[in-house]
C-alpha cells in the first residue's frame, strides 16, 4: 500500500523575495571575510612581535661573537718572572709571578709612554684585560722554556675598549661621561692603523666560564651543565614516562584510581615550575642531602618536571596506533606482551620521540627551578662530574642580565641566541623524527 503524503497547506509555507535572500548571503559571506581578515590579522601580529624579538635579541647579540683582542710582544723576562731560579724545585713560583708588569712594560714600548709618566701608563694598562695575568700564566706553566723569549700573544681588550671599537659606546658624548678618555681612543687608532688591535670571532664565548670581567665571561661551563642535565633528564624520564604510559593505556583496570592517576598527570602537566623547584630543595637538597648547585638535583628537578608532558605525549601516540593492529596480533597468537612490545610500540615511537625531544627542549629552557637548588653559583671552571658545582645556560643568561656592566648587555643577548640554536635544532629534530617514522592510517 503506498502512503500518500499531503502537500504542505498554503498557509504553513513563507515565501522569501529573491532581494531579501541575496541580502542574507551577503551578510554571510561579509561575515566569512571580516573572520578571515581577523585570523591574518591575528597571524600578522604574532609574526611581528616574533619578528620584533629575534631583531632586539640578534642586534643585540650578534656583536658577542666578535671580541676585541691587542697582540703585543710580550717578553717573558726572568727577572720578573723568577728572578731566583727557583722553577725547577718550587714550580709554584710561576703561579704567582707578576704577570701584569709583562703586560706594562710591553705596551710602554709598542706605544711610546714615558715609564716614569704613571698616569699614562695606568691609562694604557687599562685597555688591557685583567684577565691577561692568567692567560699568560698559563702559557708559561705549560711551557717554561718560553722565559727569556720575546713571543707576540694576543691578549684580551677591556671590556669598554672592546665595546667602543665595535662602534657601541657614543663617542660625541662628552669625555667625562665616557668610560674611554680621549688619550685611550688616539692610543686605540694607533694600535688599530698597526695591525695590532683587531677583531676577531669570539670563541672564549664557548670556552669560558664565570667572570665578573665581561671580556673573560662565557658559557663552556653553563653549556657543559645544562649538557650534564639533560642527559640525565634523558636517561630517567623517557624509560619512566613510556613505562607509566603503557601501563595505563594497554594493562591498567579502568577504574577510579586510574581515573584519579590521569587526573594528576594532566594537572602536573600545568603546575608551575617553579613548584618544582621547591620540591627539589626539599626532598634532594634539604632530605636526601645532595650537593646544591650539583647538575644531578637540577637533572632530578627537572626530570619530575618533564615526565608529565612525556607521558601524556606516549599515551597520545599509543591511541594513535589502530586497534586493528592489536587485534591482528592477538589473533595471530601473540601475548598481550608481545602485541604491545613488537607491534604497537614500534609504531608508537615517532610520537614518543617528538613528544620527549620536546620535553627536553621545555626542560632546557626552564630557569626558576634551578634558582631554588643553587644552581646561580659563580663557577669558574668545567665540572668534572654532575656531582660537582655547575650552572645552566637559561641561569645564566640571568645572572648575566643583572650584571651593571654595558659589555654584558651583549653577552647576554648572544647566551640568548645560543640557547635558541639549541631550542631551534632539538624542535626541527622532533619534526624530522616525526616526518621521517610517522604512519598515517
Amino acid at each position: 500500500m503506498t502512503d500518500i503524503v499531503s502537500p504542505v497547506p498554503s498557509s504553513f509555507t513563507k515565501t522569501v523575495s529573491p532581494a531579501r535572500r541575496d541580502i542574507g548571503i551577503k551578510r554571510r559571506y561579509a561575515a566569512e571575510r571580516r573572520f578571515r581578515m581577523y585570523g591574518i590579522a591575528a597571524i600578522l601580529t604574532g609574526l611581528f612581535f616574533l619578528f620584533l624579538l629575534l631583531w632586539t635579541v640578534i642586534s643585540n647579540g650578534y656583536t658577542a661573537f666578535q671580541q676585541t683582542t691587542i697582540t703585543l710582544p710580550i717578553e717573558f723576562s726572568e727577572k720578573i718572572i723568577d728572578p731566583k731560579n727557583e722553577r725547577a724545585e718550587n714550580p709554584g713560583k710561576l703561579m704567582a709571578a707578576n704577570y701584569p708588569l709583562l703586560v706594562r712594560d710591553a705596551l710602554i714600548k709598542v706605544l711610546n709612554i714615558d715609564p716614569s709618566n704613571r698616569a699614562l701608563v695606568k691609562r694604557a694598562t687599562d685597555m688591557v684585560s685583567a684577565s691577561a695575568r692568567t692567560q699568560l700564566r698559563d702559557v708559561v706553566v705549560a711551557n717554561p722554556a718560553v722565559i727569556g723569549t720575546t713571543v707576540n700573544v694576543s691578549l684580551l681588550a677591556e671590556g669598554n675598549v672592546d665595546s667602543a671599537n665595535k662602534g657601541q659606546i657614543d663617542l660625541d658624548v662628552d669625555e667625562a661621561r665616557r668610560k674611554v678618555n680621549n688619550q685611550q681612543l688616539a692610543w686605540m687608532k694607533q694600535l688599530n692603523d698597526a695591525g695590532v688591535m683587531t677583531k676577531e670571532f669570539n670563541t672564549g664565548l664557548f670556552t669560558y666560564g664565570a667572570s665578573s670581567r665581561p671580556e673573560a665571561a662565557g658559557v663552556g661551563v653553563a653549556a657543559l651543565g645544562s649538557l650534564y642535565m639533560m642527559l640525565i633528564v634523558l636517561v630517567l624520564s623517557l624509560p619512566i614516562g613510556v613505562a607509566a604510559s603503557i601501563y595505563l593505556e594497554e594493562f591498567a583496570p579502568k577504574n577510579r584510581f586510574t581515573d584519579l592517576i590521569e587526573v594528576n598527570i594532566n594537572n602536573l602537566a600545568a603546575v608551575p615550575s617553579i613548584v618544582y623547584g621547591l620540591l627539589g630543595l626539599s626532598i634532594f637538597i634539604n632530605f636526601a642531602g645532595m650537593p646544591r648547585s650539583a647538575a644531578v638535583v637540577g637533572g632530578l628537578v627537572l626530570t619530575l618536571m618533564t615526565l608529565p608532558t612525556i607521558i601524556i605525549a606516549t599515551r597520545a601516540a599509543l591511541k594513535a596506533v589502530p586497534p586493528s593492529i592489536r587485534a591482528a596480533a592477538l589473533g595471530l597468537g601473540a601475548s598481550k606482551m608481545q602485541t604491545i612490545f613488537h607491534h604497537v610500540l614500534p609504531l608508537a615511537a615517532p610520537g614518543i620521540l617528538t613528544g620527549t625531544i620536546i620535553g627536553l627542549a621545555h626542560a632546557l629552557g626552564e630557569t626558576a627551578p634551578l634558582l631554588l637548588i643553587g644552581m646561580v653559583a659563580f663557577v669558574v671552571d668545567f665540572p668534572g662530574s654532575p656531582m660537582q658545582p655547575s650552572t645552566a645556560l637559561p641561569v645564566q643568561i640571568y645572572m648575566w642580565a643583572n650584571e651593571a656592566e654595558r659589555a654584558f648587555v651583549e653577552r647576554t643577548s648572544g647566551a640568548i641566541i645560543i640557547l635558541l640554536a639549541f631550542l631551534i635544532v632539538m624542535n626541527f629534530g622532533a619534526i624530522l623524527l616525526r616526518r621521517r617514522f610517522e604512519r598515517r592510517w
